[in-house]
């Protein structure tokens, strides 16, 4: 019955299949659509993109328990242990890791179940194509909770926490403009790689998961010092602090989405999932800003779908796919009016200052002193950059700074770039000098700018009487003559 209705309603909009209508839309260029398109996507939708989690009001009103009975946890850990191919079993550690967040960390698994709702399925499909247990896909909760740009302080980045050094080796991109560590399949597919060596290394799951974490070599040492254990528990004293508790957070993490029913997490409302997305290849260098002016998806929602993209600027290389992503009812939108988007975008940098990767400089760092009056607001308009930026760049968690910090500000206003060199300046009187406003000079730096011998000599003539000096008062150095 759907499908006769779906020609009969083809049939009677067919007149309109070879005509598009146009709409006026908010930016400067008009926005065509095919109506014929346009309802065939909506049925396509429809059909396959309903809501898969369907919970009761009973359950959803229902209050439960922030913890698990022991005997209870025993039970479902050994229907876990013989469904998957680690080895789980109950343990005091893991018991506690469970209860945990079950209790005060029960908030942080509602969002984080609702997250793993767009991601998993992804996740599943790499998993699967490289033969990797699909209870893997558990370890990106515990290594980055889920966040795409998260980033460690050590450096790891993504989903899955990669180093630098280890994108490189899977052929992971890292440049000014895009970093593939945050890209939710590429950065996926690598670690499905790396996890499935390590396993070939080890032979044992939890040793592979403990040798992503530590590195091979720790696992290796640890079981040396245990006498030659191989099982993970016999092992766990003799590994770093941080591993040992990677391990119990993955099977409880584990734990909890496997029987998040009978917990109690639902959701009310279900993200928008993978599969009601789809990709284009990009033509020319375009802005998040320029597709969001015509497609009205918003610049937030582009950051989540194409999380690589550094400085919401999507380059174009002729030898490389350079991909955007949107939802499905997004990409005939945009697919129609393809050549009038690059066309605005176009004129769009056109109307920026030249060169263009100056005006994206991002390693135009400059210390900004703020000044009375100043407000995050304030300082990212004269910068040209974004208040969340300004925030994550200076790890601030709220709006509130004081007069006299120090703020760190990678300009995006090629008229405000920072200066790259001392500057000499006659003195009055005529005396001549050299002002050096270089953030740590020492004396041997000053001997050198001034052609002295050594910086023992420099500072026994008493050209000056501190060995560091101070980058904020620009110290003046007088030359004898």
């Amino acid at each position: 019955m759907r499908i006769i209705l779906f020609f009969y309603i083809l049939g009677v909009l067919g007149v309109f299949a070879q005509d598009p209508s146009e709409v006026l839309d908010t930016t400067k260029i008009i926005v065509k659509e095919f109506r014929y398109a346009a309802i065939a996507d909506s049925l396509i939708a429809k059909d396959y993109f309903t809501d898969t989690i369907k919970r009761s009001n009973d359950s959803i009103n229902q209050k439960f328990k922030s913890f698990v009975h022991r005997d209870t946890l025993k039970k479902r850990l050994k229907v876990l242990d013989s469904k998957t191919p680690f080895d789980i079993s109950y343990n005091p550690v893991i018991e506690k890791r469970i209860n945990n967040y079950l209790g005060t960390q029960r908030r942080s698994f509602e969002r984080l179940i609702f997250r793993s709702h767009y991601f998993f399925p992804m996740f599943e499909e790499i998993l699967d194509k490289h033969a990797v247990p699909l209870e893997i896909k558990y370890l990106s909760v515990v290594e980055s909770a889920l966040r795409p740009k998260a980033k460690s302080p050590v450096g790891a980045s993504g989903l899955w926490q990669f180093m630098f050094s280890t994108a490189k080796i899977y052929n992971l991109e890292v440049s000014s403009y895009v970093d593939e560590r945050f890209d939710p399949l590429k950065s996926t597919n690598a670690a499905a790689l790396y996890l499935k060596r390590l396993y070939n290394i080890f032979g044992d799951w939890s040793l592979a998961l403990a040798a992503y974490n530590a590195g091979p070599g720790n696992v290796t040492k640890a079981i040396r010092r245990s006498g030659g254990y191989k099982n993970y528990w016999n092992i766990r004293s003799f590994l770093p602090g941080e591993t040992a508790n990677y391990i119990p957070a993955f099977f409880a993490t584990l734990y909890i989405f496997e029987y998040a029913d009978q917990h109690g997490f639902y959701n009310s409302s279900i993200p928008l999932s993978i599969i009601e997305t789809d990709t284009i290849k990009i033509k020319q260098m375009i802005h998040f800003d320029h597709i969001d002016a015509v497609t009205n998806i918003g610049v937030e929602t582009l950051e989540f779908l194409n999380p690589s993209y550094k400085l919401n600027l999507i380059p174009y290389f002729p030898e490389q796919d350079n991909i955007l992503r949107l939802p499905k009812n997004l990409i005939g939108k945009f697919v129609t009016n393809e050549d009038k988007i690059y066309e605005f975008s176009k004129d769009e940098f056109d109307k920026k200052e030249k060169p263009l990767p100056i005006f994206y400089k991002m390693d135009s760092k400059i210390r900004y002193k703020v000044k009375p009056g100043d407000y995050l607001g304030k300082i990212a308009k004269k910068f040209n950059v974004k208040i969340k930026d300004i925030k994550r760049w200076n790890g601030l968690k709220t709006d509130f700074i004081n007069v006299g910090d120090r703020l760190i500000i990678y300009t995006r206003n090629i008229d405000i770039q920072p200066e790259t060199s001392g500057e000499r300046r006659i003195m009055p009187r005529g005396k001549q000098g050299l002002y050096i406003d270089h953030k740590r000079v020492t004396s041997w730096t000053a001997a050198h700018k001034l052609s002295t011998t050594s910086a023992e000599n420099f500072l026994k003539e008493e050209y000056i009487s501190n060995k560091f000096l101070n980058p904020y008062n620009k110290p003046r150095v007088l030359v004898k003559k």
